[in-house]
């Protein structure tokens, strides 16, 4: 069974930094791309970081471009998103997807699954 979960949400002021965390298991890492994506009440889901797991290639979305880092431990099968310089408007819930491979614009296509999410709260 294909399985993404989140972990690492929770509250912060702006400024500060928050890591998220995907576990991955039920299929082969290596042969994905592996991305977040991010919903706030009302609007659509936004790709906002993507990483080709076999060559460590990665993009991001305009929005998060030099705040957010995604990486990928292959032989732990997990993903991170480590957010820093954090603003009021990066609050919402975060989800870890599974695609095929990375666009440029900071998400993969193909999705095939995804996580619960994990819900950040920025305060000002």
């Amino acid at each position: 069974e294909v399985q993404l979960v989140e972990s690492g949400g929770g509250s912060v002021q702006a400024g500060g930094s928050l890591r998220l965390s995907c576990a991955a298991s039920g299929f082969s890492f290596d042969d994905y791309a592996m991305g977040w994506f991010c919903q706030a009440p009302g609007l659509e889901r936004e790709g906002i970081s993507c990483i080709s797991v076999k060559d460590s290639r990665t993009t991001y979305a305009d929005s998060v471009k030099g705040r957010f880092t995604i990486s990928a431990d292959a032989t732990k099968n997990m993903v991170y998103l480590q957010m820093d310089h954090l603003k009021p408007e990066d609050t919402t819930v975060y989800f870890c997807v599974r695609g095929v491979y990375c666009t440029d614009y900071g998400f993969p296509t193909a999705l095939s699954a995804w996580g619960q999410g994990t819900l950040v709260n920025v305060s000002s």
